[in-house]
């Protein structure tokens, strides 16, 4: 190996590549999802090598393993890019404001509070990109998004969350259970009733109430992931779910009872927390002032 250079010569591109081949384990895979050719990859990791002054991968049968630098290094080289685009990101948000993507969640209307922005800076790029609910911190954290509109609860650490408005929550069950047509329930009335959870534990918690008031556990319901297997679950009279009242579950065979004596969900705006952005900040002013509520489904339009 050659002498390392000085540190603050390193290539991050390199470190790109470096991340991408451990990442992929291979250099064929690494080199088609790096959109580069395996041969110049292979140079590129031996420029780091050299870079660095030492041993990063050795190839193996099948594929490529870090060498105990290679270790050490790919942690830091992941912090060091996620950095690097966080100033970069952030360095441009300083400037005068020319682009924002506002995030939303599932059927949390953004239009009125979009339309104002594009009205009142009619040269800014104002995008909208719908999200998962385990998607939204992360979109905001890698810059996939720069406002989001979502619901609690949700992982506040290095964001900025600002509440817009409360919504009841709803017993969303099939058209001949048992409780359908009732003005309203309460928990003990479905207490044995399987309900469908959520991927995220502190999600999951809030939206079965589990454990209940009284320390029990709420009942499981079968294990499903996609948005129609849960509405054909309940619409089978397999389970029950708790919803907002307007969350978009208006299907066939479904229906909704209102709960009383559970609190409501709360649909809150989040930024990161370190975002000086001028469009972000304007954004947050106008969610103030137009998403007041839950839209009904009737008057709902895509933003």
């Amino acid at each position: 190996m050659t002498e390392p250079i000085a540190p603050t010569d390193l290539d991050l591109r390199l470190l790109r590549y470096f991340v991408g081949l451990a990442e992929h384990r291979t250099f064929t895979r690494a080199a088609e999802a790096l959109k580069i050719t395996q041969p110049y990859l292979s140079r590129q990791i031996l420029r780091l090598e050299k870079q660095v002054g030492a041993r990063l991968l050795d190839r193996t049968p099948h594929g490529s393993r870090l060498t105990p630098a290679g270790e050490v290094l790919l942690p830091r080289a992941k912090a060091l890019l996620r950095t690097t685009a966080r100033t970069i990101a952030l360095t441009r948000a300083a400037a005068e404001p020319v682009r924002i993507t506002v995030g939303y969640s599932t059927s949390v209307i953004v239009t009125p509070a979009v339309r104002e922005l594009r009205r009142r800076h009619p040269d800014a790029e104002v995008e909208t990109v719908h999200l998962g609910y385990d998607d939204v911190r992360p979109a905001l954290l890698d810059h996939r998004a720069d406002a989001v509109v979502t619901r609690l609860p949700l992982r506040t650490a290095q964001l900025h969350v600002t509440v817009l408005y409360e919504e009841p929550r709803v017993l969303v069950v099939s058209s001949d259970h048992r409780l359908a047509g009732r003005d309203s329930v309460c928990l003990a009335d479905f207490a044995d009733e399987p309900l469908i959870g959520a991927s995220d534990p502190a999600r999951d918690a809030f939206w079965r109430i589990d454990p209940r008031p009284d320390g029990s556990r709420a009942p499981d319901a079968p294990p499903v992931a996609d948005l129609e297997d849960k509405l054909e679950l309940i619409a089978s009279g397999r389970a029950v779910a708790i919803v907002p009242a307007l969350d978009g579950m208006s299907r066939p065979y479904l229906t909704a009872v209102p709960l009383r004596d559970v609190e409501p969900s709360h649909v809150v705006l989040a930024v990161r927390a370190e975002d000086r952005s001028r469009l972000v900040a304007a954004f947050r002013t106008l969610a103030q002032s137009f998403l007041t509520g839950p839209v009904p489904e009737s008057t709902s339009v895509a933003s």
